[in-house]
């Protein structure tokens, strides 16, 4: 059962004060008496970049691992990447959005040596001609590109135990002769996520509390089959193709619930209840992608063409039940009995053009464009039953809505760069997006049952990078983008939790707006300050709604989470950081340390969807925290076959939209051995079981409401990797879907 309260998921960055050694800062080689530098770590116009061809650190590792040791990067469940500052970090391979899902994406990640990596570029404010979202980063990851011909390949098994064991194993294949490339991977694994629960809400009369478990297994397999021709010396065409299936089948919820009613301080009663829900869901997704390019003339101009379909489908069954004690006090016998069937299939058609001229003098000029056509179809179905105090049942309830979404959106984009000097080089452009949508529900209230929006927006884009000397570096960039909702939030379903506990999502979420600034300063290609103002309007997020009702002449107090617009949202960071070795490489570290500022203004009473009347939630607070990360690798032997990593985050407390985010803080520990084509490794997250979500929120009126959400990262995972093969196959070129910016928001 997916987890039911969306937390926003916060990852950040810290500093270490260390001594500094010129030939750790680059790479040194002598040639007949002349010595020749090369940066590891550097900032140009837009993106930082990391060489890590000329790094100690690429030896034995896998792509994944380096990616952890990226400054500005991190993970913390050894599953997904952050940039710091960001709300998400895409993949790019060779410059083109990788075409695959994210289970699938770690797997590859974690299957390709490093040794084939030539460098891994940061860019934290992606330009107009990037189909990015809100304050989303990009990590584009370039191959190296001298490789003979072969196969190549790698089989992985992994173990992890947690509160459940689960297992994965995957099987990746490369092939290149000549003009033709051929990549597969194929993946898989069962695993149970579990969760602990506290829920509390109410007022100084009226309390509630939830304390629980959910349970979430699931099994899954996956794999992507790409295949790239060389038609001419000067052109290819790709085909790719990506599927995933889940299964989640008897997922639980199993809470006591507890209401408390006070009279001036004095207990007057105590109601208890249980909430016992199962639910069996199932899931599919599939993409195909057709790729093709041309090149234009030697500088590097030329045209590529995308077109693609998407095709992903839910099927979520529900049994939700509230369970009264009974005579002999077991929660045996019935209150309520909700059956709830949640359909979702979402059909999409993309595509993409970018013109990409080069011009002498070091301009640059690129045009392109994208349009998206998308029908989500929800048929939900909602059958309630009630119960007497003897047990028996009622009439049945029934609540239906159908509600189809189409949705059309136009893309054009606009850039221009120019290099003016060997020290100053600058870049523009803009984007301008026009979004034609319909939702249509056949059973809603009239005035609910048409929902058109029709919107244009104009995002420009502006930066710049000043290399003062060899050693100060300075460079500046603004975007404007926007976030649309996901299609899952735009479903106007209800999830129940409890009987007084659900979650509510919402057709009239509009897209909201990001502005980004940044400003960068570097010293020596390792030592870098970053500031950072992003002003978030009509903030998509989720809202606790809380009101006191009758039932049966009973005070009762409902908890409500609203998907909705919630006013505007700033946040303010100022982060100083240091990538280096030390001791003959040895220890290669990045640290950071920073101080984030969020400033909250948004007020809501009334769930858009339903009308229903809440208590005034107002979320004006302000508040500051201090955020520190490093992430070390140590070398245990001379011959590079031992390697220990040690990796911490911690995050003050903070103001969110749910309210005051407690401190999180993970010590991460990781120990791998190099055997010929093998790779052994052991790693153990959250060593100390410090990375529990808890978020407390105080209303002048009186509400009150508490999560605590645990969701047993402490684990330790146990893995395996052999690599086959010729390891120097040339890779198949990587092609960015014309309906991956779609894709994303099915998640």
């Amino acid at each position: 059962m997916k987890t039911p309260i969306l937390i926003a998921a916060i990852f950040f960055s810290g500093l270490i004060f260390a001594q500094e050694k010129k030939s750790d800062t680059v790479k040194t080689k002598t040639i007949e008496g002349i010595t020749l530098t090369k940066q590891i770590f550097k900032k140009q116009s837009d993106r930082f970049v990391y060489d890590v061809a000329a790094s100690p650190v690429t030896k034995g590792n896998t792509t994944f691992d380096l990616l952890k040791q990226t400054p500005l990067l991190s993970t913390t469940d050894d599953k997904t990447l952050k940039i710091a500052g960001k709300n998400n970090a895409l993949i790019y391979i060779n410059g083109r959005k990788t075409n695959m899902d994210a289970e699938s994406l770690t797997q590859f990640l974690k299957n390709t040596p490093a040794e084939n990596i030539q460098r891994i570029e940061v860019i934290t404010v992606p330009g107009s001609e990037y189909q990015v979202e809100s304050s989303d980063g990009i990590i584009n990851i370039v191959l190296k590109k001298k490789m003979s011909d072969g196969t190549s390949g790698n089989m992985r098994m992994a173990n992890t135990q947690n509160k459940y064991n689960s297992s994965q194993a995957s099987f990746s294949l490369n092939y290149r002769k000549g003009k033709l490339g051929v990549s597969a991977n194929l993946n898989g694994g069962e695993n149970i996520n579990p969760q602990a629960y506290i829920l509390r809400n109410g007022t100084d009369k009226i309390r509630n509390e939830s304390v629980g478990n959910i349970d979430d297994p699931n099994k899954n397999i996956g794999g992507y089959l790409n295949i790239d021709y060389q038609l001419t010396e000067k052109s290819n065409w790709a085909l790719s193709w990506n599927s995933w299936a889940n299964k989640s089948y008897n997922s639980t919820i199993d809470l006591l619930n507890t209401i408390t009613r006070f009279d001036n301080g004095n207990l007057v009663s105590t109601d208890y209840t249980r909430t016992k829900n199962k639910e069996d869901a199932r899931n599919y997704n599939n993409s195909v992608n057709l790729n093709y390019e041309v090149k234009l003339d030697s500088l590097g101009s030329k045209l590529n063409l995308n077109a693609a379909y998407l095709n992903y489908k839910r099927f979520q069954y529900s049994d939700n039940n509230t369970m009264v004690p009974g005579q002999n006090n077991d929660f045996s016998q019935f209150s309520k009995k909700i059956i709830q069937d949640i359909p979702q299939i979402i059909n999409n058609f993309s595509g993409t053009v970018d013109y990409i001229q080069k011009l002498k003098n070091d301009y640059t000029f690129s045009v392109g464009g994208n349009f998206n056509k998308t029908k989500t179809d929800n048929d939900t179905k909602n059958y309630t039953f009630l119960y007497d105090n003897n047990g028996n049942q009622q009439p049945v309830e029934e609540d239906f809505n159908h509600f189809v979404y189409d949705e059309n959106i136009y893309g054009l984009y606009l850039t221009f760069e120019k290099k003016f000097s060997d020290k100053f080089s600058g870049k523009i452009g803009t984007r301008y997006e026009i979004t034609n949508s319909l939702g249509t529900s056949d059973n809603a209230s009239p005035e609910y049952r048409r929902i058109e929006r029709n919107y244009n927006n104009l995002l420009p884009y502006l930066s710049f990078n000043y290399a003062i000397n060899d050693k100060n570096n300075i460079s500046y960039s603004f975007s404007s983008r926007m976030r649309r909702p996901s299609f899952w939030e735009l479903n106007p379903v209800k999830n129940i939790i409890t009987e007084d506990n659900y979650t509510q999502n919402n057709p009239f979420v509009k897209a909201s707006s990001t502005y980004n600034q940044e400003l960068t300063y570097m010293y020596k290609n390792s030592y870098f300050l970053i500031l950072n103002h992003s002003l978030f309007k009509d903030v998509i997020t989720q809202v606790p709604l809380q009101r006191k009702y009758m039932d049966n002449n009973v005070e009762r107090v409902q908890l409500a989470y609203i998907r909705t617009n919630f006013g505007t949202k700033q946040e303010m960071s100022a982060m100083v950081g240091i990538q280096k070795s030390f001791f003959k490489q040895y220890l290669t570290t990045n640290f950071n340390i920073g101080v984030q500022h969020n400033i909250n203004d948004g007020t809501l009473n009334t769930d858009p969807t339903t009308g229903q009347i809440f208590d005034n939630y107002v979320n004006n607070t302000n508040s500051t925290s201090i955020v520190i990360q490093t992430n070390n690798t140590l070398r245990l032997d001379k011959k590079k076959t031992w390697f220990l990593g040690v990796n911490y985050f911690f995050v003050d407390k903070q103001q969110i939209e749910l309210g005051l985010l407690k401190n999180l803080m993970s010590l991460d520990l990781s120990l791998k051995k190099n055997w010929n084509d093998w790779t052994f490794a052991v790693n153990v997250n959250d060593v100390l079981r410090t990375n529990i979500v808890e978020i407390e929120d105080f209303q002048a009126s009186g509400n009150y409401n508490y999560i605590r959400n645990d969701q047993f990262r402490r684990s330790m995972t146990v893995s395996i990797t052999y690599n086959f093969g010729n390891q120097k196959v040339k890779k198949v070129r990587d092609i960015e879907s014309a309906s991956d910016a779609i894709k994303n928001r099915t998640r």
